[in-house]
């Protein structure tokens, strides 16, 4: 092979130093010999060797969400890039800038059903903004240079397909910027009849509830100061719970799926609901009758969630600025205090039951989220498996302006919790990243608690292990369906991490859970944290339908006359026995 002074793997490496690139998260291949040779001779970027290339693209998008920069991942030809299209979604989905390095196959056979031959520019065009083939030298800095600031720009998903021959093919004299990306951050606001016309809708409203979203990072104050003249409750999705919930008189909880009765109650007896950063997706949780007025950055979610009065696109920021001064002052307080008092009264309820004195087993996991909110750093970060873990942060991880809460709040996939905090350590390694896992998300991608081990990684996993697919199983009982493929076998992680190297704890004993979890989160390196939790925990939506109810009943009766009567006892034990 002829030797190259300097490669096209060469200048996509510079590229990426220049870019403020630490980290590529991926596996090798021999498609990839070219861009791992040309890493290990930079010296300036990190290799992060994961154990599944989904794993690499969720760690990228965690590290691009905490530090609000570039993060790339890279798979090999074939399986090894189709590995990462979840992980990709996810980050896709979640508006973070990733770029994707998908090697090909040798260029001259494309197209000629070759071994690990797949058409990656067509497979990424749906979970990206930018995803094109580089194949020649006269492609070099551009292409690179387009990819990196359509990420930036668009908050998504870029993709750079690069056969594996013309990684190593000379990339001729072609200079690399030393300023490769550009991060341009304007300031948005309405026009002054849209304020004005904003503005006359919220000094109609008797009654005005905030619903407030991810999109109000930055603006708590300001936020805030919106509700204190509008004398509105603020309802939070989920995504927003980090950057609002603390020091906030107004909060009165989270909607949907996994909220709070009174924040559904905010929003249904509300007759002007206004929408700050937020494109929550359920439409059942929209009020009927109120007037729905939209805030958002990006124009196109205007309207796509619910009929509105008015949308207007904006920073909620710089838009909550504009706005206050055009707003009535002197307003009626009595809908914010009733969804207060609502909410001090569920908030007293929930945290009722993660005080479980009663000493039995198994482990309330609602004990177990408190325990761990109330144990970690100040600044601590956590990720959250979807399904149960996700619902007991949602209502027990205390934030506070320093902490940060990561998970699959918009793909909805599982197994995230524990690559997203490899990203975030691998970026952080002074901070303490805790992820809470459930027992089916974690043996999704169990191979990668060595990912921990190799890299040194000090993260600290609880797993939420009930032996089943908990939150599917509610789903089938609220269904009426019998529950079936949703068991999964007794497993001993915390044996599991100990023969990995990786302090392992198992906890039964509630008894021993606090001290367990503190001495968990004080090792000096990885440590997993085994506990057994109550597998028959309900997580209902705030208010149960008529249909739920119904399926209820419906589940008690198929169990009782197919034998499983017990089940309806311990549940009953589980929910009503405190």
């Amino acid at each position: 092979m002829k030797v190259v002074s300097r490669t096209i793997a060469d200048a996509l490496v510079e590229a990426l130093v220049n870019a403020g690139v630490k980290r590529i998260y991926g596996i090798t291949g021999d498609s990839l010999n070219a861009v791992i040779d040309a890493v290990r001779r930079s010296g300036r970027i990190d290799w992060i060797h994961v154990r599944h290339e989904e794993a690499a693209a969720f760690a990228a998008g965690a590290d691009a969400e905490l530090n609000g920069a570039i993060a790339v991942c890279a798979g090999s030809s074939g399986p090894g890039n189709l590995h990462l299209i979840n992980g990709l979604y996810e980050c896709h989905r979640s508006r973070v800038p990733v770029l994707a390095i998908a090697a090909h196959i040798p260029s001259d056979e494309i197209g000629s059903g070759y071994f690990q031959g797949t058409h990656p520019e067509q497979i990424f065009q749906e979970c990206s903004v930018f995803c094109e083939t580089l194949m020649t030298s006269g492609q070099v800095p551009r292409t690179i240079t387009m990819a990196l600031q359509s990420a930036l720009a668009h908050s998504g998903v870029s993709v750079i397909v690069l056969p594996g021959d013309v990684a190593a093919l000379d990339a001729g004299g072609r200079k690399i910027p030393e300023l490769v990306t550009h991060a341009a951050r304007p300031v948005v606001h309405p026009s002054g009849e849209e304020l004005e016309r904003l503005a006359d809708y919220l000094n109609e409203g008797k009654k005005v509830t905030v619903l407030a979203g991810a999109g109000c990072r930055g603006a708590h104050a300001e936020t805030l100061a919106l509700c204190e003249r509008l004398q509105a409750p603020m309802v939070v999705a989920l995504r927003g719970k980090e950057h609002l919930e603390y020091d906030n008189p107004y909060f009165v909880g989270l909607t949907g799926l996994i909220g709070y009765a009174s924040g559904y109650h905010a929003m249904m007896d509300c007759d002007v609901l206004l929408m700050l950063g937020t494109d929550f997706p359920y439409r059942q949780f929209y009020p009927e009758h109120a007037k729905i007025l939209q805030i958002d950055i990006e124009a196109a979610h205007l309207g796509r969630r619910a009929n509105l009065a008015l949308g207007v696109c904006g920073d909620v920021r710089a838009t909550a600025e504009k706005l206050l001064p055009l707003l009535s002052e002197g307003r009626d307080s009595g809908h914010l205090r009733k969804s207060v008092e609502r909410y001090g009264k569920v908030r007293a309820e929930l945290d009722d039951l993660a005080e479980d004195k009663s000493g039995r087993r198994p482990i309330h996991p609602q004990m177990l989220t408190k325990i761990v909110s109330d144990a970690a750093a100040e600044d601590a970060v956590f990720t959250c498996d979807v399904g149960t873990p996700t619902v007991w942060s949602a209502r027990y991880l205390q934030m506070n302006g320093r902490r940060r809460l990561i998970g699959s709040f918009n793909h909805g996939t599982m197994a995230n919790a524990l690559p997203q905090a490899i990203g975030i350590q691998a970026a952080h390694p002074k901070r303490q990243v805790v992820a809470l896992s459930g027992d089916g998300g974690l043996s999704m991608l169990l191979g990668d608690l060595l990912t921990l081990k190799q890299h040194h990684l000090p993260v600290k996993v609880v797993v939420f292990n009930n032996e089943a697919l908990g939150f599917v199983e509610l789903e089938m009982k609220a269904s009426g369906y019998l529950e079936a493929g949703t068991d999964l076998s007794a497993t001993d992680f915390a044996a599991v991490a100990n023969a990995m190297g990786i302090r392992g704890v198992r906890v039964e004993d509630p008894a021993e859970l606090d001290g367990a979890v503190r001495e968990a989160l004080a090792h000096d390196g990885p440590a997993l944290i085994d506990v057994a939790v109550n597998r028959q925990e309900l997580s209902m939506p705030p208010k149960i339908s008529a249909q739920q109810a119904g399926g209820f009943s419906i589940w008690a009766l198929k169990a009782v006359l197919n034998g499983h009567g017990s089940e309806l006892i311990e549940l009953a034990r589980t929910n009503l026995l405190r």
